[in-house]
């Protein structure tokens, strides 16, 4: 978890002023202008081809561990399980 110090070293802003856009926001004061208009949801792509989902199931205690460990390397439960099977095809040779 960062400190507050590097949360306004990283983000260029300081607590006050993230504390003060917050309250506005909460009144539906939105500061700024728009620079740029949003075309379709969620974010940008990661890959250039198209995606397709996989699941599975695991025991409680496994998510809560790989949910842990995903935390501690700074990734999302995605992010973390997906770098590790293209770590695993790379090794494989066949990423």
């Amino acid at each position: 978890m960062k400190t507050a110090k590097e949360l306004e070293e990283m983000f260029g802003i300081a607590s006050d002023r993230i504390e003060k856009i917050d309250e506005d926001a909460s009144k539906g004061i939105l500061q700024g202008s728009v620079v740029k208009t949003v075309t379709g949801p969620g974010r940008p792509p990661l890959f250039d081809e198209p995606m397709q989902q996989v699941a599975f199931k695991e025991p409680r205690g496994r998510v809560r561990a790989i949910d842990a460990r995903a935390a501690q390397l700074g990734l999302a439960r995605s992010d973390y399980l997906r770098q590790l099977v293209e770590n695993d095809l790379e090794c494989a040779g066949m990423a």
